[in-house]
């Protein structure tokens, strides 16, 4: 039996439950846990000297020392708190809310208790389950656990940079620690219980880092060996999304990724594969590649598809009329869909018979849903070339019946280039004006010397080419010629009388009417020898001379200042009057006879020179090579 201070004497169990029920109003000396040695006394009934009694109260506190965990027994449940019997001089008291397992009926239950204090300030000791507990747990890990062993634990609270996880004592995880990927929703792993590596163990400290993620890349190492070794090309296999990047998706093919490749997802088009994917989803593809070396492997999804290229020429053959919806416009063209993953190119220059379309864009939108016929397929490049202006009747077919060669039109200077200008006749109908054919009596550099845009003209149809949508026109044929009888009004032995409009160095110009110029060859100018043309003539002067050659079709006269001195009685041609003159032509090609003499001067040879074929097939070519051209660059 235990004396208290006022003389009363209780038992151990009433003793406990007066404790409980006046724990927070205790008063020295008025509960049984404040002891004094000198006040124990012994009941005479028991039998038990006082001597042996000090000696044994001795002896038990001895074996308590703060900072251990000792056994203990409840003694009773009272209002949220357990009454703990360790064996010391007085009972302490721990919340029921450190019991994960408090049975239904505790008393008498045995439990560790971490001893906190043997005496606080009122006397009692400060125990603590929970604390004995982690104790346990840390000097498990601490003794049974190294860096790298795997420990169990649940994820418990979120702090900054990471997680605690309660492995039996409060670990660190930090964030990038818990899974492979990022973590999106970091609320989701909470309360979840998951396998642990532990990496660091701080002993002074009292502290552990540990990760998730090694153990989830460890397994996902072996999970990928495994699947390499038994993986085959062609076989199919299902995965999961895991990543969707602008080339195509990652798939999780249960612990090794796989690249489907956005070309690999679909027999149509799309621009990124976010179209038809996202991450999640549950996949069905084909092991196209596998690469055992660097560990990787190419998916394919529209693999496990029908293939709707085959027998494409049946469904679409050359000259079937087709319809579709544009879903993608190039520069050179746009892209129609015929079918799900049929697609046909109608080339900008089979949208219409008679406009130049520079831009798809400029007559297209995708969307639209136009009529075409099919022109060539061709099954290994996949491609279906279409024309939409075969759905429409040709004016090209009728044109030459409607402007014969030789006839006379009108037409609108519509556009200029470099070579020539474009009349429209009709609508959609152009022809072209080559500059050869601009002038009779003047070479014309660029059009807009001659011609201004929305001009009405008068030409003549010069050749029709219907299969290359061309007509050559003449401006000047449809005006005189001034060099038509030519030879009857400048005979040879003529006297004309003329202005200096040129001098190069073979010779000087002599504009004789307007439009026609003649050549006097530095030989032909005096008796005395001239050095240089511009000694003795100044463009601007009058002069006369005799004609000593003319050539109506090369547009050319020869002219002799020194042969107009002559007597007409005594003037005749003489070998020296041609000097310098391609020798026994009927007609003179000055040009010709000076080409080895003067090189690039005889571009000055006339001012006229605007009428040889050759410039003219020059300027054709050139209009053909920038339509090549262009057809290349839209190509």
């Amino acid at each position: 039996m235990t004396r208290l201070f006022t003389g009363e004497v209780c038992s151990g169990r009433a003793a406990g439950a007066f404790l409980l029920k006046h724990k927070n109003n205790k008063r020295p000396g008025s509960v049984c846990s404040r002891f004094n040695r000198m006040e124990l006394t012994t009941n005479t009934n028991v039998g038990v000297d006082n001597a042996a009694m000090e000696a044994m109260y001795d002896e038990t506190l001895k074996n308590f020392t703060e900072g251990s965990i000792v056994p203990g027994k409840i003694l009773s449940v009272i209002d949220g708190d357990v009454l703990i019997d360790i064996g010391y001089k007085s009972e302490g008291i721990i919340s029921a809310q450190e019991f994960k397992d408090l049975e239904e009926d505790p008393i008498g239950q045995e439990v560790e208790v971490f001893l906190e204090q043997l005496e606080d300030k009122e006397g009692m000791i400060v125990i603590s389950k929970r604390r004995a507990e982690q104790q346990r747990a840390w000097d498990y890990v601490v003794n049974e656990c190294e860096e790298g062993s795997v420990v169990e634990g649940t994820i418990k609270n979120i702090v900054k940079g990471g997680f605690i996880v309660d492995v039996g004592v409060d670990a660190f995880l930090p964030g990038s620690q818990l899974d492979v990927t990022p973590v999106r929703n970091p609320e989701e792993h909470m309360g979840k219980t998951y396998q642990f590596r532990i990496l660091k163990i701080n002993l002074e400290r009292k502290n552990i880092v540990v990760s998730r993620r090694e153990l989830i890349e460890e397994s996902r190492r072996e999970g990928r060996r495994k699947i390499l070794a038994e993986i085959q090309t062609g076989e199919l296999r299902k995965g999961q999304v895991k990543n969707i990047t602008d080339f195509g998706a990652f798939v999780d093919l249960n612990g090794i990724d796989g690249l489907l490749h956005v070309t690999d997802m679909t027999w149509g088009r799309i621009n990124h594969p976010s179209e038809i994917l996202k991450v999640g989803d549950e996949l069905e593809v084909m092991i196209l590649e596998i690469d055992l070396e660097k560990e990787r492997i190419s998916l394919g999804l529209k693999q496990t598809m029908d293939n709707p290229w085959q027998e494409i020429e049946a469904r679409y053959p050359i000259g079937a009329r087709v319809h579709g919806k544009v879903v993608n416009l190039a520069p050179y063209g746009a892209f129609v869909e015929l079918e799900e993953g049929v697609e046909g190119l109608v080339h900008v220059s089979e949208m219409s018979w008679t406009k130049r379309i520079q831009r798809a864009a400029d007559v297209l939108n995708v969307g639209d849903e136009v009529d075409a016929v099919v022109l060539n397929v061709s099954t290994d490049d996949k491609k279906i070339s279409l024309g939409m202006r075969q759905t429409e009747d040709n004016p090209w077919e009728v044109v030459a019946g409607k402007y014969p060669i030789g006839s006379l039109v009108q037409g609108q200077v519509r556009n200029f280039t470099s070579y020539g200008a474009f009349v429209e006749l009709e609508e959609g109908v152009d022809g072209m004006i080559h500059v050869s054919d601009m002038s009779w009596t003047r070479k014309v550099n660029h059009p807009s010397e001659v011609l201004k845009k929305g001009e009405e003209v008068e030409t003549v149809v010069l050749e029709i080419d219907s299969n290359s949508q061309r007509i050559s026109l003449g401006l000047k044929q449809a005006q005189d010629d001034p060099w038509a009888g030519i030879v009857d009004r400048y005979p040879i032995g003529a006297k004309v009388s003329g202005i200096v409009t040129k001098i190069s160095s073979f010779g000087a110009f002599v504009e004789i009417e307007e439009g026609i110029d003649g050549l006097v060859h530095i030989s032909q100018i005096s008796d005395d020898h001239v050095e240089r043309v511009k000694d003795v003539m100044n463009v601007g002067d009058t002069i006369e001379a005799r004609v000593v050659k003319v050539d109506p079709v090369e547009h050319r006269i020869g002219l002799s200042v020194k042969a107009a001195s002559v007597e007409d009685a005594d003037f005749e041609v003489r070998e020296e009057m041609l000097e310098g003159l391609q020798p026994g032509a009927e007609l003179v090609n000055l040009a010709g006879a000076f080409d080895s003499a003067f090189g690039d001067k005889l571009e000055e040879w006339h001012p006229g020179d605007a009428t040889k074929s050759g410039d003219k097939e020059e300027g054709e070519d050139k209009e053909e090579g920038e339509d090549k051209e262009e057809d290349k660059k839209a190509e």
